[in-house]
């Protein structure tokens, strides 16, 4: 099919964290709320809502500034189960108007709606209806890009958040990316937008200008990426089924762990959520990486590959033990542990009586 006959649709749920806990609970309504760490605490923003983002404050940062900018916000306590609930109930509405959904976290997914005859086969409404479904049933807002690919789509829900519905055609593709920021391209981080800066790339039409060799000597893989957005190309298909690469969790501590007992136990537990998320999806993982983050902010990471899945934590503290013998530990203070599982498989009947860490 032509990539300009696609019919792409971006969801985002604005501010979802902070919207579940203002839905249900009247007493925060119009009132900047800030869900993930306590203001006393090492903790980060999970997310705030848009009462809150007037001040300043955003995802990822430290809430002891978050409160320093507003010290009148309300902090909130993340509630992940409830989240996922509610993200499982907007999936739902989802699959409704189409089977090609790719969910990208448990706030934004792409649809293909190409060949849906819904809505007289408009795209722009099944956006709009979707939005209208999602408020009335799970009583939130939803912004909504369309596009004829997934970048460009993925741009238009953010044009007017919130409760945003966006409308990028192909005849106005082209245009709409050489005007664009470098900045606001998805993809292009911080670090990437500063090396765009230094070769003079300010915007789309400045990227356009340059060659695929020129762009692959500063940027590598990413290179034919760059240069296909900038012509407005963007052939990636939905991915109905994403695999994980890699599952984790990890844990800043509001105090520094400190005896190696305490430390172990801690690795022990976070090994166990791992494991429980990685069973949900029905895999297995033979690669297990212990992050830790000492009082300094030093940051070391140990990884160990086994020859049979990871199915507990049996013998946990002494492959620990292994991963971490040359890091001080018990020495040193930490602020943060973290475990991730790896070299992920799906499950099968044999790795089912086979036993871990052996």
């Amino acid at each position: 099919m032509s990539v300009s006959l696609r019919k792409i649709i971006h969801l985002d749920m604005d501010a979802f964290f902070a919207a579940v806990e203002q839905r249900d609970n009247s007493k925060y309504q119009n009132k900047p709320i800030i869900v993930g760490g306590a203001p006393d605490s090492r903790g980060v923003v999970a997310t705030c809502n848009y009462e809150a983002r007037k001040y300043g404050i955003h995802s990822a940062m430290p809430s002891s500034r978050a409160f320093s900018l507003c010290p009148k916000a309300i902090f909130v306590k993340p509630r992940f189960a409830i989240y996922k609930e509610v993200s499982f109930a907007i999936r739902q509405i989802f699959y409704q108007y189409t089977a090609l959904v790719e969910p990208v976290s448990l706030d934004e997914a792409y649809l293909d709606v190409s060949h849906s005859e819904l809505c007289q086969g408009s795209a722009t409404r099944i956006a709009q209806t979707i939005k209208q479904q999602i408020l009335s049933e799970v009583g939130l807002v939803a912004s909504a890009g369309i596009s004829y690919n997934k970048f460009l789509a993925k741009i238009a829900s953010d044009m007017d958040k919130p409760d945003g519905l966006y409308l990028i055609t192909p005849e106005q593709g082209q245009d709409f990316v050489a005007r664009l920021p470098i900045g606001k391209f998805h993809g292009v981080g911080k670090a990437t937008e500063r090396k765009m800066h230094d070769l003079g790339i300010k915007n789309g039409a400045d990227l356009k200008q340059f060659s695929l060799p020129v762009l692959q000597q500063n940027f590598g893989k990413s290179a034919l990426f760059f240069f296909n957005i900038a012509q407005g190309i963007d052939e990636r298909p939905i991915r109905v089924d994403r695999e994980s690469k890699s599952i984790g969790t990890e844990t800043t501590y509001s105090q520094d762990l400190v005896q190696s007992n305490e430390i172990y136990q801690q690795l022990t537990e976070l090994l166990n959520k791992a494991l429980l998320k990685v069973y949900a999806k029905k895999l297995y993982a033979r690669t297990l990486t212990i992050k830790v983050k000492y009082h300094n902010f030093q940051q070391i990471t140990r990884s160990l590959t086994f020859n049979k899945p990871i199915k507990s934590q049996l013998a946990a503290e002494s492959v620990f033990k292994q991963l971490l013998c040359k890091d001080r530990i018990g020495e040193s203070k930490i602020r943060l542990l973290g475990i991730t599982l790896s070299t992920l498989e799906k499950q099968t009947d044999y790795y089912q009586q086979m036993d871990l860490f052996d």
